[in-house]
């Protein structure tokens, strides 16, 4: 990813939080000499400093054939808007827009029931008590033969995340006076998603400040 010096974000716990607010994902891998892309919920973990991520596919997918080839990247995107040169103070000025984007490298390895039926199941665990704790109990007291079917269709995957790169595209390049231009604009917004890139900018102006 192109990250100017001004947009580039390093610091891992940031990233890592940055990560698991944004956890819908598109993973990307090589399959057959071409690009192949799923776009799938992960779970972000970090411990001394290792940064992991979980998944899992369909079976019928078969982007998971390619996580033996190599190396995979996974691509968390957050609030973005569109930045009109009209909130700048000078004139000779050109559309942009601000985001914020974390790029997750490594090679996924495969976590199949055949391989570990164990580790398959705490890794949907651990899914369903991110993302719906109640639907826990239901899975349990559902039939073995259910639960079968259900692990037998999915491949699941754990990725060490070997290289990590931050962009926090918020108008940093610009003047005090245009970034508070830009962000009180974006705050005004009725639309959430703009709104959103508003206020990252806000807390960014903050947390410089400080």
């Amino acid at each position: 990813m192109y990250i100017p010096n001004a947009f580039r974000a390093d610091d891992l716990a940031t990233l890592v939080e940055f990560m698991s607010a944004n956890s819908f994902a598109t993973l990307v891998s090589i399959y057959d000499g071409a690009p192949v892309a799923s776009h799938i919920p992960l779970i972000v973990s970090a411990q001394d400093g290792n940064v992991t991520l979980c998944g899992h596919l369909a079976r019928a997918n078969p982007h998971w054939k390619a996580f033996s080839a190599g190396e995979s990247l996974a691509i968390f995107t957050g609030p973005h808007a569109y930045i009109a040169p009209a909130l700048y103070e000078k004139r000779e000025s050109v559309p942009t827009w601000n985001y914020v984007a974390v790029h997750a490298y490594g090679t996924p390895q495969i976590i199949a029931p055949t391989d570990s039926r164990a580790a398959l199941g705490a890794l949907l665990e651990t899914m369903f008590e991110r993302y719906d704790p109640a639907y826990a109990k239901q899975w349990s007291e559902l039939s073995e033969t259910f639960r079968d079917g259900m692990l037998k269709g999915i491949v699941g995957f754990e990725m060490n995340v070997t290289r990590l790169e931050g962009k926090y595209k918020l108008s940093q390049n610009r003047s005090q006076a245009d970034q508070w231009n830009v962000a009180h604009a974006l705050v005004q917004s009725s639309d959430p998603t703009i709104r959103g890139v508003g206020e990252l900018m806000q807390q960014l102006r903050v947390e410089t400040r400080s």
